[in-house]
């Protein structure tokens, strides 16, 4: 389960937040759009250590439920065996992408750097478009309402029981 699981973060959080940003900066230096390193006088550097913080943080939480709850990885060739509805996925839809954002925002104010701007906002539009065009292809929720027995609905449209395993989780095509 280890190397599967560094494998996944190498591979997908890996590549698009640490790899592509680093090869961006370095193709861009000594260009009019090369990086300027913030300095901690700086409040972007606060606010920037502050967004990376918490997405690392958020992040790290989401593997880790992953790997302990769902008792799988992130990757979509390893996807978990149980729906994860606790933490973060109990309030929205993908944290792991949330906390990617907010890397990428970070490290677009650290550097100051207008091509990871654009990076930054290229995997906004992406995950935004994504997620609307799933919505808009006609799945829904398979219950409608919360029951005793059951935790209020999250917004990615499941449910869990009181032991967190998901109840009612399979989207119903309409």
């Amino acid at each position: 389960m280890h190397w599967r699981l560094l494998r996944a973060l190498i591979l997908l959080p890996g590549s698009v937040m640490v790899l592509l940003p680093a090869l961006i900066l370095r193709r861009t230096r000594g260009t009019k759009y090369a990086a300027r390193l913030c300095r901690p006088n700086d409040p972007l550097f606060w606010l920037a250590l502050l967004l990376g913080g918490v997405g690392v943080g958020l992040m790290a939480w989401t593997v880790r439920l992953f790997a302990t709850v769902g008792q799988g990885t992130p990757a979509p060739w390893e996807p978990p065996k149980r729906l994860v509805v606790r933490g973060p996925y109990r309030y929205m839809r993908n944290p792991m992408i949330a906390g990617g954002q907010l890397i990428l925002t970070a490290e677009t104010l650290l550097f100051r750097s207008v091509p990871l701007a654009l990076l930054s906002a290229f995997f906004f539009l992406v995950n935004a478009s994504t997620f609307r065009s799933s919505k808009k292809r006609g799945w829904k929720p398979a219950s409608a309402g919360p029951t005793r027995h059951t935790k209020p609905m999250s917004p990615a449209g499941f449910r869990a029981d009181s032991h967190g395993k998901a109840v009612n989780n399979q989207p119903q095509r309409i």
